[in-house]
C-alpha cells in the first residue's frame, strides 16, 4: 500500500506522468527494493493462502506446501522442501 501511495503522490505532483509508471517504478517503491525476489516460498501450517505475503516479490516465487508448524519446522523440513524446489522444471515466467 505505501508504494501506491507514493507513486500516486509522485504523480499528483507532476514528479510521475501515469504512462511512465512500469514493473521497475513499483518495484523501486517497495520496501523489499534491494533484496532480490524471492524462488522459493515455503508456505508452512498446510495453508494453501499467501496471506498478503509479499505479493509483488512472489509473483514468479515456486511455492512449497508443507502441513508442518512453523514451530516444528525444522532443518529436515527445509531440506525436503530444497528437494521438492529442485525437482521442479522452472519457466521463468515463458510458456
Amino acid at each position: 500500500m505505501e508504494a501506491a501511495r507514493q507513486i500516486a503522490e509522485k504523480v499528483k505532483s507532476g514528479k510521475l506522468d501515469p504512462a511512465d509508471i512500469t514493473e521497475e517504478v513499483i518495484s523501486q517503491h517497495l520496501w523489499t527494493r534491494n533484496i532480490p525476489d524471492p524462488d522459493l516460498l515455503i508456505r508452512t501450517s498446510g495453508e494453501m493462502r499467501v496471506s498478503n505475503f509479499l505479493l509483488w516479490q512472489i509473483s514468479y516465487a515456486e511455492l512449497v506446501v508443507t502441513p508442518t508448524l512453523w514451530p516444528d519446522f525444522k532443518r529436515p523440513q527445509f531440506f525436503a522442501a530444497l528437494e521438492e524446489y529442485a525437482k521442479r522444471n522452472r519457466r521463468f515466467g515463458g510458456i
